[in-house]
Parts: C-alpha cells; sequence; structure tokens
C-alpha cells in the first residue's frame, strides 16, 4: 500500500511538473497612456502564444508620477524582471548595480548588426555598457499650425529665434485667448527650456571640459530670459504654467495656441484631431549663431540584474526590439526607428517627418542627448528645475539666478562623476 501511495504521488508530481515550469516575468512600463498599454499588452500576447508558458505581467505607472513610484517600487525590492527605462534614469540605476549588463545577450542577437549608429551609442551611456536597449528616439520639432499662420499673416514657420519671438506675438495678436506657442512648464518642460537655453547659447553642450555647466553662461541665462518674455508678453498662454505634454498637445490642436516644440509621439494626438494639411513640422528655429541644438532623448528596455528570468526576459526584450516589432512600435508610440533603413518605411518616409530626419541629417541642426551619465539628473530633470523654472515664469525669481542654480547642480554633478573616472 505504501509503495502505492507512492508511486501514486510520483505520478502527480510528474503530472504537475509543466505547471511548476511556467515562467512569470513582471514588466513596468512608464511612459504610459492608456492606448500605448493596450498596443503594448497585444505584442506580449503574441509572444506569450509563440512561447508557452511565459507570463508577462505588465504594471503601469502614470507618467507624471513614475519617478517616484518606481523608485519607490525598487526601494521597497518590488524589482521588475524588465522596466521601461528613459535614458536620464538610467545612471541612478545601473551606477547601483542593479541593471543588467547586457553585452553577452547582444553578441548572440541576430539583429544587433542592424541597429542604427544612435542606437549602439545611447545603449552604452553608462559606462560604455549597454545596460539598456534603446526602443526608439525622441527628437525635438516644431509643429506649426498653418491656419492660424495664415490668419495672422505669416507664410512660413520660424527659422531663428528672433522670428519665433515676433510669430508668438502676432498669434497672440489676434485675440480670442489665442497665442503663438505651446509652453509646457510642467513635467517635461525642462527639455523645451533647455532648447532655448543652448541654442541662445550656440556652445551645443551640457558642460565645458572642466565639468562646469553651461547654463552658467551669460547667453543660456539669456535663452531662458527669452522663454519668461515671452510668457509674460502673452505669447504662451497663462495657464501653460502648469502644462504637460498631454496639455500642450491638447493646446496645439484646439488652436489655442499655433507652436508646439515636441518629439514624434505628439503626432498621435494630434493626427486624432486635425486634418494632416492644416499643420506641418519644421525645424528648431537656430540661435545667434546659426545653429540649433535641439535634445535628442531616447527611451528602452533594460533587464534587472537580480531577476531570477534572465533568458526568457531578454527573449521578450529582443522579441519587443526586433526589426519588424519596432516599426509597428515606433508607428504607434511616435519615435525614430532603431534600425538601418527605417527612414524608408512609407510611414516614415513622407512630407511628415521631413523636419526631424532634416535635424538628424543637416549640421546647421545638431541634436544633443541628455547627461544621462549623471545619477542626479533624473531628480534635476523631473522635479528640481520644474520648480525653479515655473518660480522664473511667475516673477518670483530672476533667470539668470536660477539659470545659475540649474548650473550649480549639475556642475557638481559632472564634476563628481568625472573625479570617479580617474
Amino acid at each position: 500500500m505504501k509503495r502505492l501511495m507512492l508511486l501514486a504521488g510520483l505520478a502527480a508530481i510528474a503530472f504537475t511538473g509543466p505547471a511548476l515550469a511556467d515562467t512569470n516575468l513582471k514588466l513596468v512600463e512608464v511612459i504610459t497612456s492608456p492606448q500605448r498599454t493596450e498596443f503594448l499588452k497585444g505584442q506580449i500576447s503574441k509572444f506569450e502564444a509563440a512561447n508557452p508558458g511565459v507570463h508577462v505581467e505588465i504594471v503601469s505607472l502614470p507618467w507624471g508620477e513614475a519617478f517616484e513610484k518606481f523608485l519607490t517600487m525598487v526601494q521597497a525590492g518590488e524589482t521588475p524582471d524588465i522596466a521601461e527605462m528613459p535614458e536620464r534614469w538610467m545612471s541612478l540605476y545601473a551606477n547601483n548595480g542593479q541593471l543588467e549588463d547586457l553585452t553577452s545577450y547582444i553578441a548572440k542577437w541576430d539583429e544587433a548588426s542592424t541597429l542604427n549608429d544612435r542606437a549602439v551609442q545611447f545603449s552604452k551611456t553608462v559606462n560604455n555598457t549597454p545596460y539598456m536597449v534603446p526602443y526608439g528616439f525622441y527628437l525635438r520639432g516644431l509643429y506649426w499650425n498653418k491656419k492660424l499662420f495664415q490668419e495672422a499673416g505669416v507664410a512660413a514657420p520660424p527659422k531663428t529665434l528672433d522670428e519665433f519671438m515676433d510669430v508668438s506675438k502676432k498669434i497672440a495678436a489676434l485675440g480670442g485667448g489665442k497665442a503663438g506657442y505651446c509652453l509646457r512648464g510642467g513635467k517635461g518642460g525642462t527639455g523645451g527650456t533647455a532648447f532655448f537655453m543652448l541654442t541662445m547659447d550656440g556652445k551645443g553642450k551640457f558642460f565645458n571640459d572642466d565639468g562646469t555647466s553651461t547654463f552658467a553662461d551669460a547667453d543660456a541665462a539669456k535663452g531662458m530670459q527669452f522663454l519668461v518674455d515671452l510668457y509674460k508678453a502673452g505669447g504662451a498662454p497663462k495657464d501653460s504654467l502648469n502644462w504637460g505634454f498631454n496639455e500642450t498637445v491638447t493646446g496645439f490642436y484646439s488652436g489655442t495656441c499655433a507652436m508646439l516644440d515636441n518629439d514624434p509621439d505628439a503626432m498621435i494626438g494630434i493626427l486624432d484631431h486635425m486634418k494632416p494639411e492644416d499643420f506641418a513640422v519644421a525645424p528648431m528655429p537656430v540661435g545667434p549663431g546659426g545653429h540649433a541644438y535641439p535634445s535628442i532623448g531616447y527611451a528602452g528596455w533594460s533587464m534587472f540584474a537580480n531577476s531570477e528570468h534572465k533568458e526568457e526576459s531578454w527573449k521578450l526584450m529582443s522579441y519587443l526590439l526586433d526589426a519588424d516589432q519596432n516599426i509597428e512600435w515606433a508607428k504607434f508610440v511616435g519615435v525614430l526607428p532603431i534600425h538601418k533603413g527605417a527612414e524608408k518605411n512609407e510611414h516614415f518616409a513622407g512630407e511628415r517627418y521631413a523636419g526631424w530626419f532634416q535635424e538628424l541629417n543637416d549640421p546647421q541642426w545638431q541634436p544633443i542627448p541628455w547627461p544621462a551619465h549623471l545619477e542626479e539628473f533624473g531628480y534635476f530633470f523631473d522635479v528640481m528645475s520644474v520648480q525653479s523654472f515655473q518660480e522664473a515664469l511667475l516673477g518670483q525669481k530672476q533667470s539668470a539666478d536660477v539659470a545659475k542654480e540649474w548650473a550649480d547642480y549639475l556642475t557638481t554633478a559632472q564634476q563628481k562623476f568625472l573625479a570617479s573616472k580617474k
């Protein structure tokens, strides 16, 4: 009897073996929207169907609170297997030993050879080590409303910062609550402010060789003051002080403001509400030195080093990053793709994306990546800079003082980083 019971127990274990072998992965996304999450779920459902026994849980964090919420998760030990990693967060987690070095995985990946130069470069921002593979690039371009421009008697988008200010005032003169520029004074607004500071300054870099921040330059402070002057003159809506991504996009397609500096991802919401012939995207205006320095950002997929399912995690990452999936992802979420030849795809080859590709290919425009190698940059971008720029817009602080605060903070971070490399 005991022998029969033992055999029955062994049979039960054997029968339940496949279920015990199931793998559960946790993936956290942080640049979220309901539509985007549904699209990601669709991609992952196809992956699960092709990989029986692998199940993926998606955790979606609201973008406006994602930095703080994700940091809290990690500090509490609730780390995922895979995380969507904005470039400005990567150093914080990589330098703390929390992200997996993807070198060996990429070496065995068939599609690694088709990654474009930017994708390879940006994967190795921290310690020249691929702690993340980008899924696309966010490059700042200038959306302009053709109808509002026509009403204001302006025939073409501004080519210089002076023209940008002039057009903003002409649109505001139309009355009826119209404004020239969809200023982003809330979360994420530092991207626009930094463009005007860097372009007015003309150096085309965040730091001098000694590690001091170029935001300390008098001309960089003039770039911030340029926006403050525009805001005070009515060139941007008064409530844009608190606008984030969604508010600026809504402001543009509703006709509240005629110009929006943003990445390709803004195209999605705009096309839902505007006819394609009613707007276009131009390169960003150039500064006094004849150049423009639009920020080029990126995000991608990282694996946490303490994942218990690294092979399965990489299998999912490489699936999401392959050329076919990446094209569809880039089209849906609004990024420039990571594989060579993607610009020949019919979706990206048309006039709609011409402004961004001009910025990528014309030396008059020099896209600058964020200093994502700094652990302190995530807090600077998402918290500190937002609060202090709002104080400048409200006249509570002088632009020069805010620019100095930014410069002091970034200089300390950069010089600490340089010292660590000696």
